[in-house]
């Protein structure tokens, strides 16, 4: 099991593109050891304190940047791995600085858990580049989901990015950042790295 902790306040909220960034798959249970792997993630609901979470403009993830007197909700992730870290890292890119944050954890949807310390993202690109709106996880979900997922049944008739690049398509916009591609790893690749890491 992994040592590190995360918080997780955006698209990584979503287990198929944690999954998807860390192991080069969202369908981990296709690969018995991707899927082992995984088992060794414990989730929880969590909140930050004294940050908030705003749209980042063109795009279809969000930033958060320090503010008093607002929360954030999210997932807090133990059982992370060094090998989790260095593509979460390469996933987030330069628009973001990991740090260190403490985090409550929420017990049946109550904010009556622990504090605990955790990593997180916050952006370090210019602070022009967010919007005063505040980011929707449903929203993300439902509508724009599909642009960072492997092809599933689930978002069966829903265009991917990935057509784009196939087909050669330049000048298409991408609110994905590039972050549809760069997450996409190879799956033996990554198998073999992390049973590597793990012996």
């Amino acid at each position: 099991m992994g040592g590190y902790t995360a918080f997780f306040y955006g698209t990584l909220m979503a287990r198929e593109i944690l999954y998807r960034v860390c192991y080069g798959t969202s369908k981990v249970d296709d690969f018995p050891a991707l899927k082992e792997l995984a088992s060794e993630l414990s989730i929880q609901p969590a909140l930050l304190h004294n940050y908030c979470r705003h749209k980042v403009a063109d795009a279809d993830y969000p930033a958060v940047i320090p503010q008093l007197g607002h929360t954030v909700r999210g997932t807090y992730v133990t059982g992370l791995t060094d090998t989790d870290v260095t593509h979460l890292d390469r996933f987030e890119g330069s628009e973001y600085t990991r740090k260190k944050v403490k985090v409550m954890i929420l017990e049946d949807g109550q904010e009556k858990g622990e504090s605990v310390e955790a990593q997180t993202y916050v952006w370090s690109a210019p602070v022009a580049r967010l919007e005063r709106e505040e980011w929707d996880y449903d929203e993300f979900r439902r509508e724009k989901m599909h642009r960072w997922t492997d092809a599933s049944e689930e978002y069966e008739g829903k265009q991917s990015l990935n057509i784009y690049l196939e087909n050669g398509v330049s000048g298409a916009h991408d609110p994905t950042g590039g972050r549809a591609f760069a997450a996409d790893l190879d799956v033996n690749d990554t198998q073999e790295e992390m049973l590597h890491a793990a012996a």
